[in-house]
């Protein structure tokens, strides 16, 4: 019980610390300062009054968001002796894996610097910036020659680090049963199985509403669709974000989609956000990096070949360069099992004092990497608002899908749940995949 408390009043200090260093704090400053002018704050009951002012005026629900999302983002359950390693990934050979697998797409991206003679980074000439400037939002009428230019790596290369990935300390001997050798994913990590999925989406069972499935044609509306969406609108209209993310639970309206993303993320688009966004446009404008032209070979290599995604070939662009020096982005490595990459000054290798992180936040984009913005377009028009929704989904839920963790949400967990489900419960789909070369996580992924 005492360990319990202690653990919980080391989260409260964490959040709070890193809230005082964000805009809403500020905000929150303020507005105190300026409800003292108020008839109704009594300086007899000033600790109360101001709280009371808060939750009328809306301040406290904008709090409660703040420290929800940063719990979304909070590093599981840990020893509190822990080293900070280990808060990153418990389990040290998967970060001897991901350490190696670092090491060999810096050395493709160094490779390719060095071959093709480009620095990893410079500052474009007034002449180029003026003209990246003016066409902004055409990039896609751009047709650059990037035929040298090659992806650092491809999710099938990454899926073979995965199949190679083993415990050391693991007895992987025939005493085991057979169904172990079967998958392609040879790690004993623990996965839900169907009794706990059950429990854990609950709210995909047969006895609760579900809109894709019970707001079909052949259900009347008034049976729960139009219940469902009056739910919705309540929700948007209160701003909670928890409330938000256990709405749609049961489905989200198309209509609303868009709407409770943001809330769910905390996305509010303030007039900071937008200047930051046109911050890292200027950025964008004034430097030219390497990853930017592996940026352009993707977009053109993936969305711009794909019949839903070729008409957001503008916003792709726009959005990831912008991401490309969003150095904020580098604080999801506190509780991602991978590092950022550093590059040094000119003239300057192996010291550390002239190391920086290469790209600036810290993420090289690979084959496939611009599809993960690709379908948030269908909903966000404004690029500043694409962005942070981006941001966000990014630094929370699509980093896990390209490192090397035993996180229950990352890639390797998601591959072996994936396995594990097929092979128990269509064991002889399974078993046929296999026998004609046709791996269900290859053909899946």
């Amino acid at each position: 019980m005492l360990q319990e408390e202690s653990d919980l009043s080391l989260v409260i200090a964490q959040i709070v610390q890193k809230l005082k260093g964000s805009n809403l704090y500020a905000q929150l400053e303020r507005q105190a300062w300026a409800s003292l002018q108020r008839p109704e704050i009594k300086l007899q009951s000033l600790k109360e009054d101001i709280k009371e002012f808060f939750k009328i005026s809306g301040w406290e629900k904008k709090l409660q968001n703040a420290v929800y999302s940063e719990l979304s983002v909070f590093p599981l359950p840990s020893h509190p002796a822990a080293p900070p390693e280990h808060l990153k990934e418990p389990l040290v050979y998967m970060r001897k894996a991901q350490g190696s697998w670092e090491k060999r797409i810096l050395k493709s991206l160094n490779s390719m610097c060095t071959e093709l003679s480009i620095p990893l980074a410079r500052k474009r000439p007034v002449g180029e910036q003026k003209e990246l400037l003016n066409k902004w939002n055409e990039m896609g009428t751009d047709e650059p020659d990037l035929s040298l230019f090659r992806p650092v790596y491809a999710p099938k290369d990454f899926l073979e680090v995965l199949i190679n990935l083993r415990n050391p300390n693991y007895e992987n001997g025939d005493s085991l049963s057979f169904r172990t050798h079967l998958g392609l994913i040879q790690v004993p990590l623990k996965v839900k199985d169907i009794p706990e999925l059950k429990e854990f989406f609950v709210e995909l069972g047969l006895t609760t509403g579900q809109l894709g499935i019970d707001d079909s044609t052949q259900v009347p509306p008034e049976l729960f669709e139009n219940e469902h969406v009056r739910i919705g609108q309540k929700v948007l209209a209160e701003q909670d974000s928890a409330a938000a993310q256990q709405y749609i639970r049961q489905g989200s309206p198309t209509a609303l989609r868009a709407e409770l993303w943001a809330l769910i993320l905390n996305i509010s688009s303030q007039p900071e956000d937008i200047l930051y966004y046109e911050q890292l446009k200027t950025n964008v404008i004034q430097h030219d990096l390497l990853v930017d032209s592996l940026i352009y070979k993707d977009v053109k290599l993936t969305a711009s070949n794909d019949d839903y995604y070729f008409v957001f070939e503008d916003y792709l662009y726009q959005v990831l360069l912008c991401f490309s020096r969003d150095t904020s982005v580098l604080g999801h490595f506190a509780y991602n099992s991978a590092s950022p990459p550093k590059s040094y000054i000119r003239g300057k290798l192996g010291l550390e004092e002239y190391a920086v992180f290469y790209p600036p936040n810290g993420v090289i984009p690979f084959h496939g990497f611009s599809m993960y913005v690709a379908p948030l377009c269908f909903l966000y028009h404004e690029p500043s608002k694409l962005y942070q929704i981006f941001r966000e989904m990014y630094v929370r839920f699509f980093f896990r899908l390209h490192s090397i963790s035993s996180h229950p949400s990352g890639i390797v967990s998601l591959c072996l749940l994936f396995e594990t489900l097929l092979q128990t419960y269509l064991p002889q789909l399974f078993y046929h995949l296999r026998e004609i070369g046709a791996q269900p996580c290859k053909v899946s992924i």
